[in-house]
């Protein structure tokens, strides 16, 4: 037996002994998103024990890896091939794994160009409550058999089963990026970015800051692709907005630090206040919660939007109607340091239109792949 199949020999030793002794199993890799979803404080299972690249074919464009290798190991072999991860996954921190982000769901900035990261899942290999080793999909785009199931895992936050082994496309890096940046309000911000969405541009990501509706805020625009689609957009884009590029350097540090909320909107969380996340429709415009004035982050040109303010049922439930009223939906993202950990972090299904359908679905799901619960830890509801 390799070490390998000992450790998965190990993973399920401890599935099935939390199924027998009605236990649950919270799945652990790097810990750097412990704080995402909603209060949990069972046993760990932790998966950085099965960790290494076990396939990269950069000619094929496909990655597979065990889920406890660190993020940033498979981000450097992508980068010798001149490769990427185009959703951009946050890391939260230098001990992120493979496993933990596919786990969490998130996408940084370049996912409203690029797509999720549900969409570049192509296959994976799993445990499920019942200690079963089953593998979905494949690696290629064109294998679809248990497709579907695969992509079930992103964002499911290891309350369906264990993640063992992943695979997923891979992007050519772009031959050339600029940023952007002007002065602009956020009515007019929306406006000319789903303009630009819908023209042949190289637009790859967006970001505007500022105090909400009705006041100048700043908008930053990155560009990515073939080095004269790219020249040809600056000047056309810059005319538009009274924009100008900045430099490389900069643009790097901008778009890693909104990546991994290190922004000051994200950074500066009070005690007692919630970063809260509001996913909305494309055609959304600017949106204003009464008796507040703070700071929005609006990036995927608009559809994702954070806004930082006090942790109370009362405004949560405000943000909740007004995303839902318009389409979308929000989370009690990050709460501060002396905010009660078990609030509900989440829009339930119950709140949404179509719920019941979907929590049947939901609720078959969860006990095909769970029976015994030994995954049942509520971080997702």
């Amino acid at each position: 037996m390799t070490a390998t199949n000992h450790t998965i020999e190990n993973f399920r030793e401890q599935i099935l002994n939390a199924a027998k002794s009605n236990t649950t199993l919270s799945i652990e890799g790097g810990g750097t998103k412990s704080w995402y979803g909603n209060d949990h404080s069972f046993k760990k299972l932790n998966t950085q024990s099965y960790s290494g690249i076990l396939e990269y074919q950069p000619e094929e464009l496909v990655i597979t890896a065990c889920a406890g290798t660190p993020l940033q190991e498979i981000e450097a072999a992508l980068a010798e091939k001149n490769q990427v991860l185009a959703f951009e996954p946050p890391h939260f921190g230098e001990r992120a794994t493979f496993g933990g982000a596919i786990a969490a769901g998130l996408a940084g900035p370049g996912r409203i160009s690029a797509g999720n990261l549900r969409d570049f899942v192509l296959g994976a290999r799993i445990l499920d409550g019942k200690g079963q080793d089953l593998s979905f999909g494949g690696k290629v785009m064109k294998n679809v058999a248990g497709y579907d199931v695969s992509r079930l895992l992103p964002g499911s936050m290891g309350t369906l089963a264990l993640l063992l082994e992943a695979s997923v496309k891979v992007l050519p890096k772009p031959a050339a990026t600029a940023s952007l940046r002007c002065q602009i309000t956020q009515e007019n911000a929306l406006q000319i970015l789903n303009e630009w969405a819908g023209q042949p541009l190289p637009l790859s990501a967006s970001c505007w800051i500022g105090k909400g509706s009705g006041h100048h805020g700043e908008l930053t625009i990155r560009l990515a692709g073939a080095v004269a689609a790219v020249k040809a957009a600056i000047p056309l884009m810059s005319a538009r907005v009274n924009a100008l590029e900045i430099s490389a350097q900069d643009a790097e540090i901008f778009w890693h630090a909104l990546r991994e909320q290190k922004l000051s909107t994200f950074a500066n969380l009070g005690k007692e206040q919630t970063l809260y996340r509001l996913a909305l429709p494309a055609a959304c415009g600017a949106l204003h919660i009464p008796n507040t004035d703070d700071e929005w982050v609006l990036e995927w040109h608009g559809q994702q939007r954070w806004f930082k303010g006090n942790s109370d049922d009362a405004t949560f439930s405000a943000i909740k109607n007004l995303a839902t009223r318009h389409g979308g939906h929000a989370t009690r993202f990050k709460l501060g340091a002396d905010v009660d950990p078990t609030l509900e972090r989440f829009t339930l299904l119950s709140e949404q239109a179509h719920s019941k359908a979907l929590e049947a679905v939901q609720a078959r799901l969860r006990s095909a792949f769970d029976p015994a619960g030994v995954f049942a830890t509520k971080r997702l509801p």
